[in-house]
């Protein structure tokens, strides 16, 4: 017989820790719904997440290098689905609400709009006097009212815990407002992890984007960058020689297994000392509690200043992601001064919310592809490479 939502709930009290977050404890949807058959509420979650248009569309939207580019390069999906991975595997580790802390994972950067971080720079210096623009505050936005797939409530109607998910998540690209209904001083364990996992998988699978395009080096990062090096010089004690592709496989795996490793024994410390019986009192804290070690949160410093310098801010990355900053730019003017040309749906929330956030709504849900077509037949140019495949 199938499991009921009563033994899955049982089981989570059986298996997980007291300070995890517990389904059968969330504060529930902003609209009632009746309790899933087979599943818990974070499974629920995270399934609405999956099925969603936001989440499919992260397959056509710049990682770090334009979508298209390149055929192995990494997507804003598959850093999505890195991230879901990891954030599993700390969650398992610590006891904690695996569902929760992937279903956050999942959904941290459904907001993310075309042309990774410069779009966002472009469509928040946009906004700026009409409300501003972050992609952790569009991804809630996505959640509780852009999705459109229900016919009694708009949005995804998530649970609280996984929205308050998104409205802390933050990384070094980007810090997140406050909601007063998500005032806690910390968020939940399964929150936080999430968080820390983002920023382990982005930094480490750039590395590998950043070595597959050529632009960084082998020999550069063993002398400038001291999580390679010790990273490199085990799997050669472990593993011996290799060939290139399977030895930088093996490094970057190498460093995501240290810095994973750091984060569960330094988290576990953290909670120990803090003397956390339950997820509440984790909310009470008035600092977090998943962190890296002072040693690995150092070498992940030199890391990341290392791929600002070499990677981020190289010319090959940088100008594209200009001149797409442009795309982005004229598409807003022309829609504020045509929101004839917006879909029904969205001339429809311009009634309500304004032209602005309604044109800034258009924009942020765009793929890379539809967003070069779009200017392609607006202005009549294509003004950075070649579309790849996908669409609005």
């Amino acid at each position: 017989m199938p499991c009921s939502l009563t033994e899955l709930e049982l089981r989570e009290r059986q298996s997980l820790a007291s300070f995890a977050q517990f389904s059968a404890d969330s504060r529930g949807r902003k609209y009632p719904e009746a309790p899933p058959e087979w599943r818990t509420h974070y499974q629920r979650d995270r399934d609405r997440v999956i099925h969603s248009r936001a989440f499919r569309r992260l397959e056509y939207k710049t990682q770090v290098f334009l979508n298209g580019t390149g055929d192995h390069y990494r997507t804003r999906l598959t850093h999505t689905m890195e991230v879901a991975a990891v954030s599993r595997n700390i969650a398992r580790a610590l006891r904690l609400n695996e569902d929760l802390a992937e279903t956050i994972a999942l959904a941290h950067d459904l907001g993310h709009p075309p042309f990774g971080h410069k779009g966002e720079m472009v469509l928040a210096r946009l906004m700026e006097g009409h409300g501003g623009f972050e992609h952790n505050r569009q991804s809630l936005r996505i959640v509780e009212e852009l999705e459109q797939k229900y016919p009694r409530f708009p949005g995804l109607n998530l649970t609280w815990e996984a929205r308050e998910g998104l409205v802390k998540h933050y990384t070094a690209f980007d810090h997140p407002s406050k909601r007063p209904d998500f005032d806690a001083k910390s968020s939940s364990l399964e929150a936080q992890v999430a968080n820390l996992a983002d920023e382990i998988t982005y930094y480490s699978h750039d590395l590998d984007d950043g070595i597959e395009s050529a632009l960084l080096s082998e020999p550069e990062l063993s002398a400038q960058v001291q999580l390679w090096s010790a990273a490199s010089r085990t799997v050669q004690s472990e593993q011996g020689e290799l060939a290139d592709e399977c030895r930088r496989y093996f490094v970057i795996r190498t460093i995501i297994d240290l810095q994973v490793k750091d984060v569960v024994e330094t988290t576990e410390a953290h909670i120990l000392a803090a003397g956390v019986k339950s997820a509440e009192e984790v909310r009470l804290q008035p600092h977090t509690l998943v962190q890296y070690s002072a040693q690995r949160r150092q070498e992940n410093l030199e890391l990341r200043d290392y791929l600002y310098r070499n990677l981020y801010y190289n010319p090959v990355v940088n100008e594209p992601h200009q001149r797409a900053g442009r795309v982005l730019e004229d598409l807003f003017g022309y829609y504020l001064s045509q929101p004839d040309e917006l879909g029904e749906r969205t001339r429809r929330r311009a009634e309500t919310e304004g032209v602005p956030r309604a044109v800034c709504d258009y924009i942020a849900g765009m793929t890379d592809r539809f967003a070069l077509l779009e200017h392609q037949r607006l202005f009549g140019v294509l003004p950075i490479g070649s579309p790849a495949r996908g669409s609005q």
